[in-house]
């Protein structure tokens, strides 16, 4: 059996995997039901910032209230909700002095050259990590239906092979952008004598979508190979048989004229 169609296969579960996970990430914050409201990137204790609930908890969409039952409560969605407690909140009460930006009057000045105030930080790596899962998402599924063509054709394995790569290139910037803000962020919240705790679910699922997306990307790329070696092989195996064929097809024509010729003889 060749080797190209399994590669394919192993690559297109893989696919399918990650696109799953990203979409749990996706969709925590914004759907009120298990398992994605158990979904977060960081959880703080924000009971002494003024008009938050006791524990917080932030996900793409809004900041969350944490349940009786341990779920999420939260609010209206908001696309690209970034990660900046002291806008989050409205106030700078309570919110540890790295969150807390220059606020002149009821504007708040951001400046990345400001060395002590980082919330200007924290506000653009959480939106910019917004888009760049769209964007991982969009090109993991292109690759997911181009995979279906890897199946049976080369050209099909590389196509796929390079969405895939897109896919990989986008969800390790969307993974290096939330390690940053948010591991970043619970040590601000704890050196402020607050608790902090990254969400494992979430850390877990966007570092697990980059390596499927990783492996796939590779398997992709040895069924377009390992299918040019198959080809080659059978062009090979078929040219010394029909060598032989000829030979053997040569000697029997000439076994023929000799019988004939031995009648003749004898006539």
């Amino acid at each position: 059996m060749p080797a190209r169609p399994i590669f394919a296969f192993v690559s297109l579960i893989l696919i399918a995997g990650a696109c799953v996970l990203i979409f749990l990430v996706l969709l925590a914050g914004a759907v009120d039901s298990n398992p994605v409201n158990t979904i977060y990137f960081l959880q703080a204790d924000t009971s002494g910032i003024s008009g938050a609930p006791a524990q917080s908890r932030w996900t793409l969409w809004n900041v969350c209230s944490v349940g009786a039952n341990g779920a999420e409560v939260c609010p209206k969605v908001s696309a690209a909700y970034p990660f900046d407690p002291q806008n989050n909140f409205g106030t700078t009460k309570g919110v540890p002095a790295a969150f807390q930006g220059q606020v002149l009057g009821k504007v708040q000045l951001r400046t990345f050259a400001d060395p002590v105030n980082s919330t200007n930080m924290f506000y653009y790596l959480t939106r910019f990590m917004f888009a760049f899962v769209l964007i991982s998402l969009f090109f993991a599924v292109c690759s997911l239906f181009l995979g279906l063509f890897a199946l049976c054709s080369r050209i099909g394995s590389f196509l796929s092979s390079t969405t895939c790569a897109v896919a990989l290139f986008f969800q390790t910037i969307v993974a290096a952008l939330m390690t940053a803000a948010y591991v970043i962020g619970r040590n601000d919240f704890i050196a402020n004598g607050q608790t902090a705790t990254l969400g494992e679910y979430a850390f877990a699922f966007i570092w697990a979508a980059m390596a499927c997306l990783f492996l796939a990307t590779v398997f992709f790329c040895v069924a377009g190979v390992t299918s040019k070696k198959d080809k080659t092989s059978t062009d090979r195996t078929g040219g010394r048989f029909s060598r032989r064929k000829t030979t053997k097809e040569r000697g029997s024509f000439l076994d023929t004229e000799s019988q004939r010729q031995v009648n003749k003889e004898y006539a």
